[in-house]
């Protein structure tokens, strides 16, 4: 018996929220595929490039000439908005060691969970992304905790009972899991939902209408992901360097 796949209505096929390959590399050997996430980070990161520069541009021309402008103050406001935030947590000694890491986080996963709004396909809605950054954040948790605990790592593993071991070391490797999970699947739904939205409605029904859907699962929703996943970093470092003030 042979089984033919149902075709989709034309409606569900329009709703896209797929990663596509477009074309294949040769790297040492293997195939590698050139998806939609490589190319919308291509994106976002070239739009963080050129933002930056134009803005340290401004800002520096602004000082030079001794006047505050509106973008200088902007900038100056940014900066001192993130060195609050990091201090806040890890006290002025440890932030001076992570802050440019998290303007660098904050800065890429607000962009790539806005990206949406240009029509693209938010980086972070692939799990290879945010594993990627949970990643880099969870070997910073562990070389804070080799470096600042050393030998009381192994012991902090055993608390408050011996028992306790197993569950220790499983809540241990769950951490990069478990943020990665947290912002995949907040910005996947919203990704989703635009994409039903978009594909499956008829036209009259897009009018205005998807401005404040959005405004919600680009905007908001992307800031509030963006701050949860770095204050857990921040939090998790800070707790593993003990007091703090390093």
């Amino acid at each position: 018996m042979v089984l033919v796949p149902a075709v989709a209505p034309a409606t569900v096929q329009e709703a896209d929220f797929y990663i596509h390959e477009f074309f294949e590399i040769d790297f040492f050997g293997s195939t590698v595929h050139i998806t939609t996430t490589h190319i919308c980070t291509i994106i976002v990161v070239a739009v963080l490039m050129i933002l930056t520069l134009c803005l340290r541009r401004a800002f520096f021309k602004a000082e030079r000439e001794g006047k505050m402008t509106t973008t200088s103050t902007l900038v100056e406001m940014g900066v001192d908005a993130l060195v609050g935030f990091v201090e806040g947590t890890m006290g002025k000694k440890g932030a001076k060691h992570y802050i440019n890491y998290i303007g660098v986080l904050f800065l890429y996963i607000f962009f790539c969970n806005t990206s949406g709004i240009l029509g693209l396909r938010p980086p972070t809605a692939d799990f290879g992304t945010t594993l990627c950054l949970a990643l880099i954040t969870w070997v910073m948790i562990m070389y804070a905790d080799i470096r600042y605990n050393k030998w009381n790592m192994v012991k902090d593993l055993f608390e408050p009972f011996p028992l306790f071991f197993p569950m220790n070391v499983i809540s241990m490797f769950s951490t990069p899991l478990s943020m990665s999970l947290r912002l995949f699947g907040n910005v996947l739904g919203g990704t989703v939902l635009m994409a039903l939205y978009y594909g499956m409605l008829p036209w009259f029904a897009k009018i205005g209408v998807p401005s404040a859907l959005h405004v919600y699962f680009d905007i908001f929703s992307g800031a509030i992901q963006t701050y949860v996943f770095c204050m857990l970093t921040v939090t998790f470092v800070s707790s593993k360097r003990g007091d703090g003030e390093l």
